[in-house]
């Protein structure tokens, strides 16, 4: 797994690789530090199509190759290139790539390292669990280039690690390693260099040994209950978890939980 920071095929923005139920996305620019631009942007768009239609993937690691970068941020020569920074803003909403993401029923993993900034942050914000390297670098420096985040990072972030600590990186433009973004609750798990792939790899596994209709429905409560009161979302969770019990009996599963399962089991 540790030599997937290198495995890189010229010219191809995002390379996609299946290893049985685990969708394997990697940003493919390792020379401008994966920089998201449009040929990112329309490779990633068909890609998470892929991954979101695919009844043979249950779940997706999202990483970087190159030794250098998750992602830098947008590419900004095409900034440059454009007639203006909101044209060039508008062509990459062409595509909703970020709806896309929020799309997806399955559970995501970024495995990141080096530079995470900007764009970078935003799709590890996007992902349901983001595990990093000891040398990760994150930052949103889009303020101090008279600009806003515009990939939901605003939005994200927030909801991630709390408003007055998102404010302080969003206004600030800071960056920060990868064990205060641990600290803060923007990463679950920081691990050596040379084990991020590996962990990413077991830590999906070991999550995909549940059921893919559980997982998507738990996805689904988090995501639909996180802006309702309490009390609406309490009842969307139950009408989730009804209508889960009743697609397993309807296809047989009388027994919810595994032979040999005992309540008690949860605590040792």
């Amino acid at each position: 797994m540790g030599s997937r920071l290198t495995m890189t095929m010229t010219g191809i923005p995002v390379l996609y690789r299946k290893d049985g139920p685990i969708a394997w996305v990697t940003l493919n620019r390792p020379q401008a530090l994966n920089a998201y631009n449009l040929a990112m942007r329309d490779e990633l768009y068909g890609i998470l199509q892929a991954v979101r239609d695919d009844l043979e993937v249950r779940g997706m690691v999202l990483c970087g190759a190159g030794e250098r970068a998750f992602c830098a941020g947008a590419d900004l020569t095409e900034f440059g290139s454009a007639p203006s920074q909101t044209i060039a803003r508008q062509v990459r909403w062409e595509r909703d790539v970020w709806g896309i993401f929020l799309s997806i029923e399955k559970p995501i993993i970024a495995a990141v390292h080096g530079y995470v900034l900007g764009s970078g942050v935003e799709m590890a914000l996007l992902s349901d669990l983001r595990i990093a390297s000891e040398d990760a670098v994150f930052g949103l420096p889009e303020t101090g280039l008279g600009l806003v985040p515009a990939a939901g990072g605003t939005q994200t972030l927030p909801r991630v690690i709390g408003q007055g600590k998102a404010l302080d990186l969003l206004l600030t433009g800071r960056r920060i390693t990868a064990q205060e973004a641990f600290a803060l609750g923007l990463v679950s798990r920081v691990v050596p260099r040379t084990r991020l792939f590996e962990e990413a790899n077991l830590v999906m596994t070991n999550i995909l040994s549940a059921g893919a209709q559980a997982l998507g429905t738990a996805k689904r409560a988090v995501a639909q209950g996180a802006e309702l009161p309490l009390a609406e979302a309490l009842a969307l969770e139950r009408r989730l978890a009804t209508s889960l019990l009743a697609a397993h009996k309807q296809a047989g599963f009388h027994r919810v939980f595994p032979p040999g399962y005992r309540a008690d089991s949860l605590v040792h």
